[in-house]
């Protein structure tokens, strides 16, 4: 049985980087490759002597950093098991190997390049490979710290923009409308308002499987149709989307309340809400639709401190692996979420 996580267990903990994620590669890439051209900038006495010099760090750093990332793909399983500073010694020591072997493996290609040996000297970059190593490392560390906070703000965010409170106010008056002639439904209501409430209240994590937010959901959505009736018809598209995938909690539930309060309850005849849930490319994709009057006056001021908590969180979470897209026309409104499959055994 999947489990959540929770923000508490990593808040304070020094984590290693996951180089499996897209957004860490992109960002050891772009600074190693940064690194390189200030390394080429400062030993050129001109312009042509400095693209000289790119070239020949590039010709053994390319080898070196593309190697390293492979190696730490395949091992990032078993590295997010060891301890920060052990994993920071298996890193060190594994792009320290990967430097002298590479330059071994192809000394013999690169050494009448070099100038008295002066980019191909074991020791020079064996010690260049531990420095790069620490300035990377310092710099994920230093973001992690960064985006711990930043989760802090984000979970006390999403306390505020759980479920509004003429939500409760509503439902309450919903339940007490049918309580004498409907005794059932009420009873039902009320069980289903006390499960959303519970789950509102309990502990914030980080991510939680898909179906027991989907079913959080539906127990919100029984509520909002008890309180408009017909007026509001939901259609679910879930085919055969895999339960068990972790998701942000409360990402759906806020773009609910957003697709009843701002696209169904402006319009007379009330409208459809369609949920729709897909896997592919080991991507999960989440997207929800409804109608929606622009030309008429909304009744609500928004719910963008909620929506806008979805987008921090997901950039916060999954980096750039999480895209968070709008399409707005003048008779509906769509919000997708792309995001990363990602199950209890990959965290």
């Amino acid at each position: 049985m999947n489990k959540a996580r929770s923000i508490k267990q990593n808040a304070h903990q020094d984590v290693l980087p996951n180089f499996r994620n897209l957004g860490v590669i992109l960002r050891i890439l772009m600074l190693c490759n940064a690194m390189a051209i200030i390394k080429a900038f400062v030993d050129a006495v001109d312009m042509a002597d400095m693209l000289n010099h790119i070239l020949r760090i590039s010709a053994l750093l390319a080898p070196i950093l593309f190697t390293s990332l492979l190696l730490l793909w395949l091992i990032q399983p078993w590295l997010k098991k060891l301890s920060y500073m052990r994993g920071v010694m298996v890193i060190h020591l594994l792009v320290v190997v990967v430097t002298l072997s590479i330059y071994n493996l192809g000394s013999l290609v690169y050494q009448p390049f070099a100038v008295e040996g002066e980019y191909f000297d074991r020791v020079q970059y064996a010690i260049i490979s531990v420095m790069v190593c620490t300035v990377l490392l310092m710099y994920f560390y230093w973001r992690a710290q960064i985006l711990s906070r930043a989760l802090h703000d984000a979970r006390l965010q999403v306390l505020r923009a759980r479920i509004r409170p003429h939500f409760l106010f509503n439902a309450i008056n919903a339940v007490l409308s049918i309580v004498r002639v409907q005794p059932k439904q009420a009873e039902t209501a009320l069980e289903d308002m006390s499960d959303l409430f519970r789950m509102a209240m309990a502990e914030v994590r980080d991510l939680v499987p898909l179906g027991q937010e989907i079913a959080l959901t539906k127990q919100y959505l029984a509520l909002e149709q008890l309180r408009m009736g017909e007026r509001l018809s939901v259609h679910w598209e879930l085919g055969d989307t895999p339960m068990d995938a972790l998701i942000p909690p409360l990402m759906l539930q806020p773009l609910l309340e957003n697709a009843v309060y701002h696209g169904i309850e402006p319009l007379n005849l009330g409208g459809r809400i369609t949920i729709r849930c897909s896997c592919s490319d080991k991507e999960l994709h989440v997207q929800v639709e409804n109608p929606y009057a622009s030309e008429k006056k909304q009744s609500h001021s928004g719910n963008k401190m909620a929506l806008q908590n979805i987008r921090e969180r997901l950039e916060l979470l999954f980096d750039v692996e999480a895209r968070y897209q709008v399409e707005s026309t003048v008779n509906k409104y769509k919000v997708e979420i792309t995001l990363p499959y990602v199950t209890e055994d990959a965290v």
